[in-house]
């Protein structure tokens, strides 16, 4: 469907919508529920125009906001599928997955992480046509389902974006082109740099940034920040906010961190306010309750606090990870096999914060 068509039937459906009626519509989706959960809801349950793409439309960056079609501020809950090309991800991009966050969590985005480096990755010996393809089948499903989807190149290992330039143009040049129609396709070009500066990032995003731009006029594009994302090489300094890209439209900045990492909680904070006073737009493309290296104690005081700086900035944030990987930051238990429809005894710890967590967002603000 095309941005037009879809900008029509949202903005015609605002006409009759403010965020009290949204506030009762997301209460009655819940009751509805508690009805029916576990398991998914009925395909009749959530008309088109009333999913969170129906609702919005496309979207794009006023100044430190997120806004959507009716240039109100809007926030993205989102879940990250653990990398695509591992077992423990694969299985998961599928649509009745997807409507099941969507109906059951409040969830209205999903981030597809593609690693391009290590574990079959993209770079490194995976097969390209088919983590292409499935990149495609989770945006379909996606858009199908009426949820916001983010084509996450997932750098990590590899840590300089610059090390593959050749292929990270083409793979985006190639979905610029396919996806340069749709209203609910965001870019993420590079996860998590590290090992190298600001200026070198900086660098790679303006190429790929117009490579993507050539294509898609609108779509908003997530640069990823040094050190694993924590907009700075270390966890005081702030050059990102200090000096971001000039010259294009609708570029957010990606902040990481992970509740159970001490550091993170203790720095970071002061870094996202610092950045937001500052007018950067930042979204946190990842963030996980357990420590850095997905496993430990999730901390759920230190998420609390999060949640509430998140909130209180109406920042986009994306949760690590939909997978039975035996790790205390996957939100399914490494005991579960199915890949849609999950029961409370299914979820992890992690799992069961999440989606109360997100249930509660839901009902106050709506999609």
């Amino acid at each position: 469907m095309s941005r037009k068509i879809k900008k029509e039937t949202s903005v015609s459906f605002h006409r009759f919508t403010n965020n009290r009626y949204r506030r009762f519509a997301a209460l009655l989706l819940i009751i509805c529920m508690i009805f029916t959960m576990p398991g998914e809801l009925s395909g009749s349950t959530v008309s088109a125009a009333s999913t969170p793409l129906g609702i919005h439309g496309q979207l794009s960056v006023d100044g430190v906001n997120l806004v959507d079609c009716n240039g109100e501020v809007f926030q993205l809950r989102g879940i990250s599928t653990h990398g695509i090309n591992w077992d423990v991800g694969k299985p998961y991009v599928n649509k009745k997955a997807f409507k099941t966050l969507r109906d059951g969590w409040g969830v209205n985005a999903i981030r597809l992480s593609m690693y391009t480096e290590g574990y079959n990755g993209y770079c490194s010996g995976g097969d390209k046509t088919e983590l292409e393809t499935l990149v495609n089948q989770g945006v379909q499903y996606a858009t199908e389902l009426g949820m916001y989807v983010v084509i996450d190149w997932h750098i990590l290992s590899d840590g300089n974006p610059n090390e593959y330039s050749k292929e990270v143009k083409e793979f985006f040049t190639t979905m610029a082109k396919k996806y340069k129609n749709y209203s609910n396709v965001i870019y993420e070009i590079c996860n998590e740099p590290n090992g190298c500066s600001w200026s070198s990032i900086k660098s790679y995003a303006k190429k790929i940034i117009k490579a993507i731009r050539k294509y898609d006029k609108d779509a908003v594009i997530i640069v990823g920040t040094p050190t694993w994302s924590q907009l700075g090489t270390n966890l005081t300094s702030n050059e990102v906010a200090d000096n971001p890209i000039t010259g294009y439209d609708n570029i957010m900045y990606s902040l990481h961190f992970y509740a159970a990492e001490s550091a993170h909680s203790q720095y970071l904070p002061d870094k996202l306010t610092y950045a937001v006073e500052k007018g950067l737009p930042v979204i946190v493309s990842e963030f996980g309750l357990s420590a850095a290296d997905g496993n430990g104690e999730i901390d759920k005081s230190s998420a609390n606090q999060w949640f509430k700086l998140l909130n209180k900035y109406n920042i986009s944030y994306f949760c690590w990870s939909l997978s039975n990987k035996n790790e205390s930051s996957a939100l399914l238990k490494s005991t579960t096999t199915k890949t849609s429809g999950w029961k409370s005894s299914d979820l992890s710890a992690a799992g069961k914060y999440i989606k109360k967590k997100y249930l509660a967002r839901l009902e106050k603000v709506g999609y």
